[in-house]
């Protein structure tokens, strides 16, 4: 059997010790991997490719060439439009943080407000604006880019991403920001590991169902009276807080699950 795990240069460079892992882990399973970054391109045999960049239009090319990706480009689509993330959890019934397109002051609800770019990520283009004067530098900052607004949730700076394996929770963290509202584990917060509750499992079950995804994360903010709210999807989702905190290597479960999926075809 034969693959390709997909990154720009970048990425990779960031990610070589999951590549690493994910490339020992397929041989163990009988699967030849092989890294692609940038412009390279898959051999027509290609088994699967696993798509670890936030490229929809990337793949959706290939899905239509015929190559099977892990996760499907829909799913790409959806995580990193932080707007259709909360259609999607509109239609399931899941409590979301209320979402919509920001265009000008017009759109604003009462300050502050959270503002962000709609295909942002790792938290480098969220903004917490307490003053008119926050918001306009948010646009100017981000003049020509879709933004969405959505208003600010007490959370203690506190969230859980929860990593999904098909239908199966894989692991799921507990993040706390440090000096800010943000609790992204790359911008310096602390990490432990989480528990979910037999109806947060049935949640984030429903949604993972309805992506037919494959690895996702899918991040909640955690609320002071013991609920939660979605905030963002996250394709592709990062390892390393799963890393510290979970005793198993995660490379070593997806391809696990990558080899039954293909069998069972």
């Amino acid at each position: 059997m034969k693959g390709f795990v997909y990154y720009s240069s970048e990425e990779a460079e960031r990610n070589h010790g999951f590549i690493d892992d994910l490339i020992k882990q397929a041989q163990k399973t009988g699967i030849a991997l092989t890294l692609l970054v940038d412009d390279e391109q898959p051999a027509d045999d290609a088994d699967f490719i696993l798509f670890r960049d936030r490229n929809a239009e990337l793949s959706s090319k290939w899905e239509k060439a015929g190559f099977r990706l892990i996760n499907r480009s829909e799913v790409n689509k959806i995580a990193n439009d932080k707007l259709r993330t909360f259609e999607v959890a509109t239609l399931l019934g899941v409590s979301a943080v209320p979402t919509k397109n920001f265009r000008s002051l017009a759109d604003l609800p009462p300050l502050p407000a959270v503002l962000k770019t709609i295909d942002g990520h790792g938290g480098d283009e969220v903004f917490l604006c307490h003053t008119k004067d926050d918001v306009e530098e948010f646009l100017s900052r981000f003049s020509g880019r879709r933004t969405i607004v959505q208003p600010y949730i007490e959370s203690g700076a506190t969230d859980v991403r929860v990593f999904m394996l098909g239908e199966e929770v894989l692991g799921a963290v507990k993040r706390t920001g440090s000096d800010s509202f943000k609790s992204n584990f790359t911008l310096g917060g602390s990490v432990e590991k989480y528990t979910l509750s037999s109806w947060q499992e049935n949640e984030v079950r429903r949604i993972a169902k309805a992506l037919k995804s494959d690895y996702v994360g899918i991040d909640f903010l955690l609320l002071p009276d013991g609920g939660w709210m979605l905030n963002e999807i996250e394709d592709p989702v990062g390892a390393r807080s799963l890393y510290m905190t979970h005793d198993f290597s995660v490379a070593e479960k997806v391809m696990a699950y990558l080899m039954g999926k293909l069998e069972s075809l």
